[in-house]
């Protein structure tokens, strides 16, 4: 069986079948567009894109697995603004002989991971390609909130982060390296677990600046330097390094923090704070934003990568 056989649009009505539609949509697929209620009067959007090779491997992972990290790298971006998602649009291209019993297991990876934080699937499009690619677009509501943008870091502010760092890329090593264990690791890399709730939280206590961490903590906090006109200074002993992570660190001759302040794909959030804030869990001090430019680790520059760039 392949897609090529069943057609496009009898691919479009297996996958549509197994998207469950929650109450923010008006209507889901079927039309030529689908309406999305915006009680706030303000979409948030975002869009990524999954290329097979490149993000994500077949033999590695499970197409349901493939599935909920499309889903969560973009969801993570909304709630990094301070909204909570609501819908998600995805993009198929994918070769002809592509069996469809794969892509209803990621329509199924991606129904799951919307519903974690309430919203839908509701629409697409699909087409032949040489490359398997998933692009997804996701929409978010602010709930009359201001969006955390990342421009809004100053001096004197604490650097908080939400969720885990390094866990994914350390999983990716293993997988990279022909293992398949530790287990807590590569299904890191497989199914980020995102703080989703954190992000609107954070909204909520007052964070100055906000960003998801999809491409290394270092090289995201960057992002907010940058944007803020200020400096960030992370501290190493603020994560502890986990048993599962210290073993394959040795193992493999790798430096855990190399995964933690380099590694993406965890999908954390990272905020800044006025000092004045109580921060509740799961929020955790990692560093302070401080005059100058540039991140910077205990003080002094960093020589390790800081993070994933597409083109290097």
């Amino acid at each position: 069986m392949s897609v090529a056989r069943i057609g496009e649009f009898g691919l479009i009505d297996r996958v549509t079948a197994r998207l469950p539609q929650q109450a923010a949509c008006l209507l889901g697929p079927g039309d030529d567009g689908a309406v999305l209620a915006a009680p706030d009067g303000r979409v948030v959007a975002s869009t990524d894109v999954l290329v097979e090779g490149r993000h994500f491997r077949r033999d590695w992972s499970a197409a349901r697995d493939v599935g909920h990290r499309a889903a969560a790298a973009n969801l993570a971006d909304i709630a990094a603004m301070g909204a909570s998602p609501t819908a998600l649009l995805v993009a198929l291209c994918m070769p002809p002989d592509l069996d469809p019993a794969w892509v209803e297991e990621l329509a199924d990876g991606l129904a799951a991971e919307a519903a974690i934080v309430g919203a839908s699937v509701i629409g697409g499009d699909m087409s032949a390609s040489p490359t398997l690619t998933i692009a997804v677009t996701a929409l978010g509501d602010l709930g009359g909130r201001a969006p955390v943008v990342r421009s809004g870091a100053r001096a004197g502010h604490v650097v908080a982060l939400a969720g885990r760092s390094g866990y994914a890329a350390a999983g990716y090593t293993v997988l990279s390296r022909g293992f398949r264990t530790p287990k807590l690791l590569v299904e890191a890399y497989r199914r980020p677990e995102v703080p989703y709730a954190a992000g609107p939280h954070a909204a909520r206590l007052g964070a100055t600046a906000m960003i998801d961490v999809s491409d290394g903590l270092l090289a995201d906090l960057g992002h907010v330097a940058r944007a803020s006109g200020v400096g960030i200074d992370v501290r190493r002993d603020a994560f502890e390094v986990p048993r599962q992570m210290r073993d394959a660190a040795q193992a493999l001759g790798v430096d855990p923090y190399s995964w933690i302040l380099g590694g993406g794909d965890d999908h954390a959030l990272a905020a800044t704070f006025p000092p004045a804030v109580a921060l509740p869990d799961p929020w955790r001090v990692v560093g302070r934003v401080t005059e100058g430019a540039g991140v910077t680790v205990d003080g002094a520059a960093y020589d390790g990568p800081a993070g994933w760039d597409h083109f290097r």
